[in-house]
């Protein structure tokens, strides 16, 4: 989930062509209606989609984590700070990273994620 075009894009295709399934939203309806619909092994979230002070991603990790304690969350922000990064954890987030990021990377992390292992970023 993400309100950017050019991100949901480029993670499609990234994402897509390492053999996953990929569903994209823009949209924290869409995300939510998404995530009630099917089970997932991970989302990979924005924390923020209408302004500097909005946390619509941590809306749908409560979401997520309604449905399933095993699907893996990574949340990614440009606005972070230590204390959204502590609300982000207690809602469930695996992995809290400040954008950018390589696509690289943020796949590295998702296989890990999925492997059941630990996670350095």
């Amino acid at each position: 989930m993400d309100d950017q075009d050019v991100i949901l894009f480029a993670m499609r295709e990234y994402f897509s062509s390492l053999g996953y399934e990929v569903d994209c939203a823009g949209e924290l309806g869409q995300a939510v209606g998404l995530v009630g619909e099917r089970d997932y092994a991970l989302v990979i979230a924005d924390l923020q989609l209408t302004g500097s002070r909005c946390t619509e991603g941590l809306d749908l990790v409560k979401a997520v984590r309604e449905k399933s304690r095993a699907t893996r969350v990574i949340m990614l922000t440009a606005y972070g700070s230590p204390e959204v990064e502590a609300e982000a954890k207690q809602c469930g987030v695996d992995v809290f990273l400040h954008k950018p990021q390589p696509l690289a990377e943020i796949a590295r992390l998702a296989g890990r994620l999925l492997e059941g292992l630990p996670c350095v970023s």
